[in-house]
């Protein structure tokens, strides 16, 4: 009888609506309260380790307005502008479902964490120029009431691309480009370049750019884990899971040609738990697919290339997962302070990392060369035979230098071309840098449903009015 009563009361009163109905709240804030709770309840009743409370708050809510797969980057900046743009605060709920709560796989964290707007598109100078103001103004953003500010370890040390004879043009074409869209970057002479950078052999450069601003690296995790404490403090939920099914419903639509198309609309999302059998259904309104590396995986659990042939649904994303490696290594008579985030004609490439002339470089190996991306095991014979060489080539004091450590991480590598649904995903090399400003594009597409016909690359998602 006494349970009975303890039961009742708990579910009809206010502890009982906190903890029975309330889910996906922050485990952090609840982990402690609810212990105390129950080492009361079993103390008055007489039933020994009976708990007559389940703990649900590692489940995710039964329903959000949007649910964002991956808690990346790229995600949480989704779910940071979502938040931002909503209007009354509150009135879109979010849910971010992560399986790898440790990151240790994650694309962003495992980068060299370059910002550059040498590019030859004019869209991604303007995100890396919205990106860069986010970073050197990081606080203003991400600022969280009573917590220390955030260091995300700014280098401002500019990018130095060499170009060969045969890329000069195409250089001077995109140094063009760049400038239009407000980037200071500048063109050097290779005797310009010894001058500067003396420590560069010139041979086989026939022309250099470099970023006189706003270029430079920083520490990817500490912007992760700026940008999630953020959105948490903004009420955004977090589920530690995988999504392993959707649920959708069709609708037959006519388009303005009179075509038939069969229209899809998920309206619910499975959760796997971590390190659970169980899983919980989401009823949303709509779902962003920011799974990176694996965005093809969770596309396909949409249905995504599984259609008739020569239809949306029956295209695969051409989005493939690929593996990097990154080195690290010691040279004491390496270049200084002033060192830049070097790009070579060959592909290779070299930053500093720290003061204690450390460097981290790498290159892409090519179509044949292409590792097992299955694990993350690193081949130290690649750096010996494919980067090593035009290492010491272009900086001779790279010859005698030693490889410390070395780890792998990986793209979402873009087969096709860089355009997106909300499907974010197969930025390659741009990666961390123009996450921050692409999320701001998406967010705003779906807070306030512009125009089908804008252009996800350009503007700036603070100011944006609709379309």
């Amino acid at each position: 009888m006494l349970r009975r009563t303890l039961l009742l009361g708990l579910c009809r009163g206010p502890l009982g609506r906190g903890l029975g109905t309330h889910r996906g709240g922050s485990i952090l804030d609840r982990d402690g309260k609810m212990s105390e709770i129950k080492k009361k309840i079993q103390s008055i009743l007489p039933g020994g380790d009976w708990n007559p409370l389940y703990d649900t708050s590692y489940l995710p809510p039964e329903s959000s307005d949007v649910v964002i797969v991956g808690g990346g980057v790229l995600g949480l900046s989704v779910a940071y502008w979502l938040k931002k743009l909503e209007k009354p605060r509150g009135a879109i709920r979010v849910l971010v479902v992560e399986r790898d709560h440790t990151y240790s796989r994650a694309s962003t964290v495992l980068s060299v964490g370059g910002i550059r707007q040498q590019f030859s598109v004019p869209e991604n100078v303007q995100l890396s120029l919205f990106s860069i103001d986010f970073l050197r103004n990081i606080n203003e953003y991400l600022a969280v009431a009573d917590d220390p500010p955030l260091d995300i370890q700014f280098n401002p040390s500019g990018y130095l691309l060499l170009a060969s004879e045969k890329g000069a043009a195409i250089m001077e074409n995109n140094v063009k480009v760049q400038r239009q869209e407000g980037a200071k970057v500048c063109l050097m002479s290779p005797e310009q370049l010894r001058n500067k950078f003396p420590w560069i052999n010139t041979e086989g450069v026939a022309l250099a750019s470099y970023g006189m601003e706003h270029e430079g690296w920083f520490d990817p995790w500490c912007l992760l884990q700026g940008l999630r404490r953020k959105v948490q403090s903004m009420g955004v939920l977090f589920c530690r899971g995988e999504v392993t099914r959707f649920v959708s419903s069709s609708n037959l639509m006519k388009t303005a040609s009179g075509e038939e198309v069969n229209v899809k609309r998920i309206h619910e999302v499975h959760v796997k738990i971590d390190q659970s059998l169980e899983y919980q259904p989401v009823e949303c309104a709509i779902v962003i697919n920011a799974a990176g590396a694996w965005s093809g995986q969770v596309a396909e659990l949409a249905g995504i290339g599984k259609g008739p042939p020569g239809t949306l649904q029956g295209t695969k994303l051409p989005v493939e997962l690929r593996k990097r490696y990154v080195y690290l290594w010691h040279c004491p008579q390496g270049p200084g302070l002033e060192t830049p985030f070097v790009i070579d004609p060959s592909g290779t490439y070299f930053r500093r990392e720290g003061l204690g002339h450390n460097y981290l470089g790498g290159c892409s190996p090519t179509e044949e060369e292409e590792p097992d991306p299955g694990n993350l095991e690193v081949d130290h014979d690649f750096f010996q035979d494919r980067v090593w060489p035009p290492l010491a080539q272009r900086v001779p004091a790279f010859e005698t230098l030693k490889v410390r450590s070395a780890w792998a991480g990986y793209y979402d590598y873009n087969t096709f071309d860089q355009n997106g649904v909300p499907l974010l995903l197969g930025r390659e090399g741009p990666g961390a840098q123009h996450h921050l400003s692409l999320a701001g594009r998406v967010g705003r597409l779906q807070a306030v449903r512009p125009r089908p016909t804008e252009s996800v690359g350009g503007g700036d998602p603070r100011t944006d009015g609709p379309g």
